[in-house]
């Protein structure tokens, strides 16, 4: 571990060597040129990264900055693979960093080696740890209420003697904990919590085989809703039901807004998601991105602060999500550009977006 760290010091300081001085910001000819805004993102298992966050954030950073150019790169939820992204990034020249990390304890060490290098990182949708410079995200503790309120509206009346069942996130995410604890705030007290699962990597296969335990420990027409912290996790808590032969399936939140949720909703698999606008989380943090590239002060692009376990009064942007049932569809996604009818509404779900009030 030792070699391996003066290895990649070594790297960074030969980075730092090769740096036009530009690269360090303040001067009024930095503030005019572009430069190179590293992207990182953590995984494709999510389909958000790659189908919204990624071409929103490099569309705002060249209409922000058209001299700009972003360096991208997709850790595969590999925390290794994430250090070795943000080292050839700093090596080639980037001046600030986007980072949504793939673990964001263990990659606390590298953001604190980018700081050494003098590149500030952009910590998004997830708050990383170590010396970030800003932060852009959604009000997590929001999200979990939204699914827990959706849900207890979805028992009605049977919520005192429901059972539930928590499928919750990928453990080493702070989002995870977060969505956990703001629904937990809603439904403890409320709802009998009859088992509650961890999802590595937020797989639809891991949930798939969690949800499939939850099933046979309690029996498949005992279970009166589940709370999914995201859709991944939904998909495989909805195939793992109708494989235990499940025909009326019970309550499933989730969240993100995937098109193949959003389907599941107006077929009323899925009760509901929550929608993160990302069009503006993108906006966000490739203003806050382009700013401090430009030797900016990052409060000027923030509406707040947050603390991190090892960072206090960190310059940020909080966005609100939204609850997204079939009645929603038309008002939130449609309207909002998301998707269009035709690109939910299959040929199979035309009966299920009639009733839903969707139309060609």
């Amino acid at each position: 571990m030792r070699t391996r760290r003066k290895a990649v010091v070594a790297v960074l300081a030969a980075a730092l060597l090769t740096m036009p001085l530009a690269a360090c910001g303040g001067d009024d000819k930095a503030a005019g040129e572009g430069f190179t805004v590293g992207l990182l993102l953590p995984s494709r298992a999510v389909p958000r990264w790659e189908h919204a966050d990624r071409p929103l954030i490099q569309a705002q950073v060249k209409k922000l900055c058209p001299g700009c150019r972003t360096e991208y790169a997709n850790a595969e939820n590999d925390v290794t693979r994430q250090r070795q992204q943000m080292i050839s990034m700093i090596t080639k020249g980037a001046r600030v960093l986007i980072l949504d990390a793939a673990d964001t304890r263990a990659l606390r060490s590298s953001i604190q080696e980018a700081d050494r290098a003098g590149v500030p990182v952009i910590a998004y949708d997830r708050l990383a740890e170590g010396p970030i410079t800003g932060y852009v995200g959604f009000d997590g503790l929001q999200v979990g209420r939204l699914q827990g309120e959706a849900l207890l509206k979805a028992l009605g009346k049977k919520a005192g003697s429901a059972r539930v069942v928590m499928m919750n996130g990928d453990p080493t995410s702070p989002n995870a904990e977060s969505y956990r604890k703001g629904a937990l705030d809603v439904l403890t007290g409320e709802v009998r919590i009859a088992r509650s699962y961890d999802t590595p990597d937020w797989s639809t296969q891991n949930a798939h085989t969690n949800m499939s335990a939850a099933i046979a420990a309690l029996g498949p027409d005992r279970i009166d809703g589940v709370l999914a912290a995201n859709d991944n996790i939904a998909a495989g808590v909805v195939a793992a039901l109708k494989s235990a032969g499940v025909t009326k399936l019970p309550p499933v939140t989730g969240q993100d807004a995937d098109l193949d949720a959003v389907r599941r909703v107006v077929k009323g698999e899925q009760y509901m998601t929550v929608y993160k606008p990302f069009a503006k989380e993108a906006a966000a943090v490739a203003a806050m991105a382009i700013a401090v590239g430009r030797g900016e002060d990052p409060r000027d692009s923030a509406t707040t602060t947050v603390d991190s376990p090892t960072t206090k009064g960190i310059p940020s942007v909080l966005l609100q999500p939204r609850p997204v049932r079939a009645r929603d569809i038309e008002r939130t996604l449609i309207k909002g550009g998301l998707y269009t009818t035709g690109q939910i509404c299959t040929r199979e779900l035309l009966t299920a977006c009639a009733r839903a009030g969707l139309t060609r």
